[in-house]
């Protein structure tokens, strides 16, 4: 096939990359993959089956040095940019350095992006950006007002790709992720995501807790099904999809309880959770609609919050840090 791209993937190391690496590298309409991570949250097991390949490439460096984001977008064609430094709480005890990531990591991407004319970039959002908004589904141009710093990082990502695209001639494309979940994601750290927490805890067979009532409820989407997103976003050639922000979910509420219970049920536990204090900054019902991303990406989700759930027990079961 003539005309092949070549990626980088800012993040590659990282969860939701490293399973974006792996099928970019299975798809023939790729040439050669660049990661640019700093393994602050990306691991290299993750891209260790990779390291031998001729048409990868693992640059260890930090977004947040423009010389470093250079070099890595040299002689690349598209940009899917997954670098971040995520979760709620973490921007809560450390604002400046999820600023100093999220904000300005991304501002060099883009702008090295400009520098060198790269003409599309695929960016990862956050559900995060609907912030005290109630209205239920969630619907990309309906948010409120952001209610964590993580959640203001997010969006000043929107805002800079949507003044980028308007004076660069950039195509962007933003996805707004919905709790995503799934094989690679760490159950360890402080920041742990929560069904990493819950496998991790049923495995160990010890006591999860439930921060609030656990009635507090999610779209929560299986990687797989985000990593077809990417992969529709990288290569569409409509151009009405350009310069937008797309839900990427599967379109459905679950709760925390309710996830638990599907974990327990997969692992024949009889654990009960503890339940904690309410935490600060987070939302209490998230539910994306995707017919947007449907429309104009063809995005399409087949793996469900159950099936999705099985696929990851397994996948932790086998895991060793």
């Amino acid at each position: 096939m003539t005309n092949k791209k070549n990626i980088l993937v800012t993040g590659g190391a990282g969860f939701i990359g490293s399973n974006l690496v792996e099928a970019l590298l299975n798809d023939e309409r790729v040439g050669t993959v660049k990661v640019l991570d700093n393994l602050s949250n990306g691991h290299r097991r993750n891209i260790e089956p990779f390291l031998d390949r001729k048409d990868f490439e693992f640059i260890e460096g930090d977004i947040r040095e423009y010389n470093t984001c250079m070099n890595a977008c040299k002689d690349v064609d598209l940009i899917s940019h997954q670098a971040a430094l995520g979760s709620v709480p973490r921007s809560i005890s450390a604002p400046l350095t999820t600023n100093a990531v999220n904000i300005t990591g991304t501002l060099n991407i883009f702008t090295v992006a400009k520098d060198l004319g790269i003409k599309k970039i695929v960016y990862a959002c956050s559900s995060s950006t609907y912030g005290d908004s109630t209205a239920i589904p969630k619907r990309e141009d309906v948010i409120g007002t952001p209610i964590s710093p993580y959640a203001v990082t997010k969006l000043v990502n929107e805002l800079y790709a949507k003044v980028y695209g308007s004076l660069y001639d950039i195509n962007f494309i933003g996805l707004r992720y919905f709790n995503v979940f799934g094989p690679k994601q760490d159950p360890y750290g402080a920041y742990a995501a929560v069904i990493p927490l819950f496998m991790k805890a049923v495995l160990e067979n010890k006591t999860p807790t439930i921060f609030g009532d656990g009635l507090q409820s999610r779209d929560f989407t299986f990687v797989q099904n985000v990593v077809q997103a990417n992969l529709q976003a990288l290569f569409t050639e409509n151009e009405s999809a350009f310069n937008e922000v797309y839900n990427i979910a599967f379109g459905e509420r679950t709760t925390l309880l309710e996830v638990y219970d599907i974990i327990k049920n997969i692992a024949g536990s009889s654990l009960e959770p503890n339940f904690g204090p309410a935490r600060q900054g987070d939302v209490k019902h998230s539910h994306a609609d995707i017919s947007k991303a449907k429309n104009y990406l063809g995005y399409n989700p087949q793996t469900n919050i159950r099936e999705g759930l099985e696929i990851a027990f397994k996948w932790y079961a086998q895991f060793r840090p």
